[in-house]
């Protein structure tokens, strides 16, 4: 893995993402970064679903999302990430390469924010967990 990211995961482009031009969709671009973010939160200890039960609900402010090269049914890929706080906003860098020759098919920015028992605010948990 590039030193520059926190977490990388493979895929594998299946045949029914694709649109009648033979590329992944624009929109199952998201499906593999929300993805990605979640196993992300899994690998350093939190669970999406237990995080909502108990008040915590992370959400998507804003998705920037730059189309560079695109995928084809049967490309594998890997989408890494990296995350910054900015404020009471996390930031994930997340960009997917194609593999196995690591052409950049797409590079994007998530925001996303928490609230906690119905507030906006940073939570402490989040917080810690994704930035160690």
């Amino acid at each position: 893995m590039n030193k520059n990211y926190k977490y990388e995961l493979k895929f594998k482009v299946r045949d029914y993402e694709c649109d009648l031009q033979g590329i992944v969709n624009n929109s199952v671009y998201q499906n593999y970064l929300e993805h990605t973010r979640h196993e992300y939160l899994k690998s350093v200890g939190l669970n999406f679903a237990e995080m909502h039960t108990q008040g915590i609900t992370a959400v998507v402010a804003r998705a920037d999302i730059q189309f560079k090269t695109s995928l084809k049914s049967g490309d594998e890929f890997v989408s890494r990430l990296k995350v910054e706080q900015e404020g009471i906003k996390f930031l994930f860098h997340q960009d997917i390469y194609r593999l196995p020759d690591e052409k950049l098919s797409i590079k994007a920015i998530i925001t996303t924010v928490t609230v906690v028992d119905g507030k906006l605010q940073v939570s402490k948990e989040f917080k810690e967990a994704i930035l160690k």
